[in-house]
């Protein structure tokens, strides 16, 4: 232990990132999550600057001129370009420490979520991009991990528990037991491949050009993975590829269900070959606690459902998962999955800053 962490011991401004491929979330010991924000920078090509990060620079998105790009710097939950999510996590970092913090503050020591199934390259790089953010000391913990420390799971005790984690770029699946993951698997299908898979049914379809905001938007208001009780629809703008001009129709949820066949496919099969090589005593309790679905991308309506049906094991989502849902349902697509995640990891976080853990850390 160095001599600062000594003096200041448990420092209340230490953090604790989601550093997801759409959405990062900050949460601040003893406050839960302070900061939420889209991963998106927004650059000038010509003056080689930053313009916006985050919200702003979302909102920039395909209403720019040529010169001003906005782009995110994680593709599929590692890091594409380092120099751009250097700027964005000292941005975070810097608004999420806000104006408490006196001229004697410590930097923040960090926790940041990577991955399962990310290279030692690609953790390397993580731990790079925090340090020189500002970051006194990182820390990497594996995501699955993190929704285990959430949801409240008995990570430590010799009980199996398996965390189903569907994110923006990535799926993690993970059994966990006496504190370490026995099993993993991460696939990069997530939301985002949803969102796209959307997009492309929408123009094979109908002819209809629509962007990437406008396809999530349809997934929250009128996707699912199972039949509906009720079937909804919803009415979408865009610009006719034949005609260019400006066109609407009107989608229904059945065929949006049908679009999304195949990378729900992909999903249900990472699901079941960490299932397939999961030891037998761990395979059995499974059975009787269930199957963890987090993340944005588990928001999807009758997922859980799915699972269930495709694996013949109970599929739990989390209990703020299923408020989120409902609120999401009631708002009908007002808010995002990576916003809605944001609540979920509330409690998480909390955990990740004050758990004592095996080697899940890299140190400077």
């Amino acid at each position: 232990m160095s001599i600062i962490d000594s003096f200041f011991g448990e420092y209340d401004g230490d953090l604790a990132i989601d550093l997801g491929t759409a959405n990062t979330l900050v949460a601040a010991r003893g406050q839960g999550i302070v900061l939420n924000e889209p991963s998106v920078v927004a650059i000038d090509q010509s003056a080689d600057r930053v313009l916006a990060v985050g919200a702003d620079a979302k909102r920039m998105i395909g209403r720019t001129p040529g010169s001003i790009i906005a782009e995110r710097p994680l593709k599929d939950g590692v890091i594409a370009d380092f120099d751009v999510t250097e700027v964005m996590l000292r941005y975070f970092i810097e608004k999420a420490r806000g104006t408490r913090r006196y001229p004697w503050s410590p930097r923040p020591r960090v926790v940041v979520c990577v991955p399962s199934g990310v290279t030692s390259v690609e953790k390397r790089a993580v731990f790079e991009a925090t340090i020189s953010a500002g970051a006194r000391q990182a820390y990497l913990i594996e995501e699955p991990m993190a929704a285990a420390i959430g949801a409240d799971l008995p990570i430590e005790d010799p009980t199996g528990s398996m965390v189903v984690d569907i994110g923006g770029g990535t799926t993690e699946v993970a059994v966990i037991a006496m504190g370490g993951i026995v099993v993993s698997q991460s696939i990069r299908t997530a939301g985002d491949e949803f969102d796209q898979t959307i997009l492309e049914h929408v123009r094979d379809a109908y002819n209809l050009s629509i962007g990437e905001r406008t396809a999530e938007d349809i997934k929250i208001k009128v996707g699912s993975a199972a039949p509906l009780v009720e079937e909804l629809d919803v009415e979408v703008n865009g610009r006719d590829v034949l005609s260019g001009m400006p066109k609407s129709v009107r989608i229904e949820s059945e065929e949006i269900r049908r679009a999304l066949d195949k990378p729900l496919d992909e999903v249900t099969k990472a699901v079941k070959d960490a299932l397939d090589v999961t030891p037998p005593d761990l395979a059995s309790d499974l059975m009787y606690y269930g199957v963890l679905l987090t993340g944005g991308g588990g928001l999807l309506r009758g997922l859980d459902q799915r699972l269930r049906d495709e694996t013949g094991v109970p599929v739990n989502l989390s209990p703020t998962g299923k408020r989120r849902q409902r609120l999401r349902q009631g708002a009908r697509g007002q808010r995002t999955h990576g916003r809605l995640r944001a609540e979920r990891q509330s409690v998480g976080w909390h955990g990740a800053l004050s758990w004592r853990g095996p080697a899940h850390a890299w140190t400077t």
